[in-house]
């Protein structure tokens, strides 16, 4: 059933450009490079005609095997630069070509390291872009401060242009597009010392799973919206592992305490419900990870969201 939303800033007939981004080079667990095509296999594309979408799926589903450098070089710290450069340049050009169109980019990972090409995709468009990031973790790291060198973790400071992030060779077309305060972020829980420093001192708005506690999931969410503007642009960007584990336990980097199913709806819906939305991601759902029960159901969960996303009401 169609939505009765007034969107600003999609044309009619409503269209999503599903982009299936199945790359795990972020970081070091298999898998995650699946979830795009088991997503689909669901029949997620089905269920969103269902909400009356058309549905156009990018020609590059489901692999960016292609993009793979023939030798890999890191640089410092930092693992699988050329390959994660490569493809989410690609990412950013399928975004973008998705949003200027006045559709709705849906990108299906893949790992969250692919947030630089869809943000930097969306934010070709519209400049002023604000970013919901729904996570555990700020992946907000620099060169300088990962531990791990994975770039799953990195998507935020590269995006925003913070200190080293903008010299690390193959990253060149990525510009720094996204202010420090054009981004909100909600359900952290597992975030690193140096993380919490660059928040702090960047003032970049973030709601932990302490403040979901405190304020409530719709309070949360309505201090969210009002902080990016109520009439400007929104990019959804969601990690399944925001969820608690026994929620969405199909993911690489779970931890306990996070949002209830009922509350990563919420968001969700909510986001929806402002017509701002021009793009989303569901990130992080590994096929791969866990009993196949547990698999089932966090695939479930990610084609609820991302219908949640798109319009699909309780009543």
């Amino acid at each position: 059933m169609a939505s009765e939303v007034q969107h600003k800033y999609l044309k009619a007939p409503l269209t999503v450009g599903v982009v299936g981004a199945a790359f795990s080079g972020g970081q070091p667990r298999g898998g995650v490079e699946q979830g795009p095509a088991r997503l689909v296999e669901f029949g997620l594309v089905d269920q969103l005609k269902e909400l009356g979408w058309a549905v156009k799926v990018d020609e590059k589903f489901p692999t960016y095997e292609h993009l793979r450098p023939q030798t890999e070089q890191n640089h410092g710290k930092l693992k699988n630069v050329g390959y994660v450069s490569a493809v989410t340049k690609s990412v950013a050009e399928s975004v973008k070509a998705v949003v200027e169109k006045g559709q709705l980019a849906l990108t299906l990972g893949g790992d969250h390291s692919l947030a630089m090409g869809t943000i930097g995709g969306s934010a070709a468009v519209h400049k002023d872009v604000g970013v919901i990031w729904v996570d555990a973790h700020a992946d907000i790291n620099t060169p300088e401060t990962t531990d791990t060198g994975n770039l799953h973790g990195c998507p935020v400071s590269f995006l925003m242009g913070l200190k080293s992030a903008t010299d690390v060779p193959g990253f060149e077309w990525l510009k720094p597009c996204l202010a420090t305060n054009r981004i909100v972020y909600i359900g952290l829980r597992d975030v690193d010392a140096p993380e919490k420093k660059i928040l702090k001192d960047n003032k970049i708005k973030a709601f932990s799973m302490h403040d979901v506690d405190k304020h409530g999931i719709g309070k949360i969410v309505e201090m969210a919206i009002e902080y990016l503007g109520k009439d400007k642009p929104i990019h959804l960007s969601f990690d399944v592992d925001a969820l608690d584990p026994t929620v969405a336990p199909a993911t690489g980097t779970p931890v306990r305490g996070g949002l209830s199913f009922r509350e990563g709806h919420f968001i969700c819906e909510s986001v929806f419900e402002t017509g701002n939305l021009v793009a989303v991601d569901i990130m992080e759902v590994n096929p791969l990870l866990g009993e196949q029960s547990f698999v089932l159901q966090t695939i479930q969960i990610g084609c609820s969201l991302a219908r949640a996303a798109l319009g699909e009401t309780l009543l």
